[in-house]
């Protein structure tokens, strides 16, 4: 038995800039590589470019290229420190979506 969630009731019906802005986010998402990217960072917290793309699996050049998607959208944000950005999720919110998500769909149903 799964615990409950508390959340506010959407809006009903929702207005087309509120669907385009939850459109938005799960488009991001709905891209494998990306949401490898996000969950890394879930995993690992603030990390730097090269340990996201050795942790993802990817090449740095298109690991920054899709950080760079996803921080223009407020779902990570980036921080200098030297020579290096560090990456980390701006919003805890995207965790409790993608964990629902993968209770939901990934976790065998008995």
């Amino acid at each position: 038995m799964t615990a409950s969630h508390h959340h506010r009731p959407l809006p009903a019906p929702l207005t087309q800039e509120e669907a385009d802005r939850l459109a938005s986010v799960f488009s991001l998402l709905a891209d494998p590589s990306r949401l490898r990217l996000v969950y890394v960072l879930i995993d690992g917290g603030a990390m730097c470019v090269s340990d996201i793309a050795t942790a993802a699996g990817s090449s740095e050049s298109a690991t920054s290229h899709q950080l760079s998607r996803l921080r223009a959208s407020g779902v990570v944000r980036s921080e200098r420190h030297g020579r290096e950005i560090w990456y980390q999720l701006e919003d805890s919110h995207i965790r409790v979506l993608l964990d629902l998500a993968a209770e939901h769909y990934l976790v065998e149903k008995h």
